[in-house]
């Protein structure tokens, strides 16, 4: 097998892992708040990563050259966090996954006024294209949950936030140093959500002693969210990122296989057509700018562990 074809298997194996991981996710919904579990994975992430980062690269690694960077960095990845766990307790995962998958074309049209890019082409004919099959997604969740149903777009807003600071922050340490801050920052936000949802009231939000296999399967979830991204950063390696990136949308039919057999979500043909659509937008992005395949592949990133 040629470098390329193994950097491909790898990317993909890995992108599996991370539906496998948002699968296991949704296995908790009514077991423990949606603002808990999240808190719980990134605090076991953090730590770990936090750890890894002090061994390898010594305690002044642990001190970031950028910390406001950081501190938006980790708000934004928070804010992705809540909203997409939410929407996977309330709806379909291959539906609420593929919403957030707008987010290239999200990250396109604020990279003008944050960035002072020019923004291509090719992103307005992606823009109605993906926001066409926005609509024909959420046609039956939004009827069926109400405002809720939007908290996929609302996670996409907040994963284009940290795709731009991310870019902001680029050359400012290491790989493993960038991921270590953005989850040590994320891991107190999502912990202080779950309080305050708990302070709330709202049955949904209600925190208690988890149960062992709540535990169980968020450090399950944060390990296989690590490996995931080992894969994508070897594939990357072996074989570039313009050939990796469209394999990130072997992420939503893996969500509707697992979503199909394992909760018995079954999207109708119009949803499908939606997904579809969603899809093409982010391959008119690919194909018409190389910038927007490095954006396609960090979409793919989307829960640090």
């Amino acid at each position: 097998m040629s470098g390329e074809r193994r950097g491909v298997v790898l990317a993909v194996t890995g992108f599996g892992l991370l539906s496998v991981g948002d699968a296991i996710i949704k296995t908790m919904a009514g077991a423990w708040s949606p603002l808990a579990v999240a808190g719980l994975r990134f605090a076991l992430g953090a730590i770990g990563l936090a750890a890894l980062l002090r061994w390898r690269e010594g305690a002044g690694a642990l001190r970031p050259a950028a910390p406001l960077l950081q501190l938006g960095r980790g708000a934004c990845l928070a804010g992705a966090t809540l909203c997409f766990f939410s929407a996977i307790f309330l709806m379909p995962l291959a539906e609420a996954m593929a919403l957030t998958f707008i987010s290239p074309v999200v990250t396109a049209l604020l990279s003008r006024p944050l960035l002072g890019e020019r923004v291509p082409g090719n992103v307005w004919v992606a823009m109605p294209v993906a926001l066409a099959g926005v609509a024909l997604v959420l046609r039956p969740n939004l009827l069926a949950l109400g405002w809720p149903a939007l908290l996929p777009l609302a996670s996409a807003t907040f994963f284009s936030g940290m795709v731009i600071a991310n870019r902001k922050s680029a050359g400012t340490g290491s790989p493993l140093a960038m991921q270590a801050y953005i989850a040590v920052v994320a891991a107190p936000i999502l912990i202080g959500a779950a309080v305050l949802g708990h302070a709330s009231g709202a049955p949904l939000l209600r925190v208690s002693w988890p149960e062992a296999s709540v535990v169980a399967r968020c450090a399950i979830v944060a390990v296989t969210a690590s490996t995931a991204h080992a894969l994508i950063y070897l594939g990357t390696t072996r074989a570039g990122a313009a050939t990796i990136a469209p394999t990130t949308y072997v992420q939503i039919i893996i969500a509707g296989v697992l979503g199909w057999w394992w909760f018995g979500d079954r999207p109708d043909a119009v949803a499908l057509a939606g997904m579809a659509l969603i899809v093409t937008a982010g391959l008119v992005l690919w194909s018409g700018n190389r910038l927007f395949r490095g954006l396609l592949l960090f979409r793919a990133n989307r829960p640090l562990p």
